[in-house]
């Protein structure tokens, strides 16, 4: 899996991009069939296309973020909310010495929602930072894959994580995925019991109905529907 660039300093001096672009992902359990590094590598994916199709600024991965619901799960590591703040706070002050202004937060893990104050807080002055993909973005590459469950149903591990990971790393996909399906679509205190409260198996969603084929559309989705935030960013 490659999560970085080969771009040196004299390329990007060269390039001189005006928007760089940030993958956030996480480091947690997601079942028997995808790895702990799943939401940084569905990020990391989704911010390699934007970056190669709108010549960005791609910097690596963050891969540990707020995962505090699937404590209990063997293999999870969790920063604090304060601390992702802080890191992606120095990222843009270190970008802004270079002449970068804009950043591109890229989210592949719904317990993020931090990233969404630090967005409304940025941008207080003027465009600075995006969070993509928001939902409309989302249900619009459900849509156009022709995936048969919402974001809701479909919440961890299921049918859209484990597309894109056949599609764009079929090898970290494990065979026991067409039976790893687990419905628990009422989560009325997610935040109270976690993920445990509510699936043993840490699974939420439908894997069985994943296809390369559907991961494939969903991030040419996501590439078309991209260019409406970066418009607005760029104002």
């Amino acid at each position: 899996m490659r999560v970085i660039t080969a771009a040196t300093s004299t390329d990007e001096a060269q390039r001189g991009a005006r928007v760089a672009i940030l993958a956030v992902g996480s480091f947690e359990q997601h079942g028997d069939h995808l790895p702990l590094i799943t939401d940084t590598v569905v990020a990391e994916t989704i911010a390699g296309r934007l970056a190669a199709e709108y010549d960005l600024f791609r910097l690596p991965p963050i891969t540990m973020s707020c995962s505090h619901e699937h404590a209990g799960f063997a293999g999870t590591v969790s920063i604090s909310a304060a601390t992702l703040i802080a890191v992606i706070a120095d990222v843009r002050a270190s970008l802004a010495a270079s002449g970068i202004t804009r950043l591109v937060l890229v989210n592949g893990h719904g317990g993020n929602y931090v990233l969404s104050n630090i967005a409304q807080e940025a941008n207080t002055a003027g465009p600075a930072v995006a969070l993509f993909p928001g939902k409309h973005d989302v249900d619009a590459a459900r849509e156009a894959a022709g995936m048969e469950t919402d974001s809701h149903e479909d919440m961890h591990g299921g049918e859209w994580e484990t597309s894109i990971l056949l599609h764009a790393h079929s090898d970290l996909v494990r065979v026991g995925y067409a039976d790893a399906d687990y419905d628990a679509v009422d989560r009325p205190h997610l935040h109270l019991i976690g993920m445990a409260g509510y699936t043993k198996s840490g699974i939420v969603g439908f894997p069985s109905k994943a296809s390369a084929e559907k991961g494939r559309k969903a991030l040419d989705s996501l590439a078309k529907s991209f260019r409406e935030t970066l418009d607005a960013l760029s104002i």
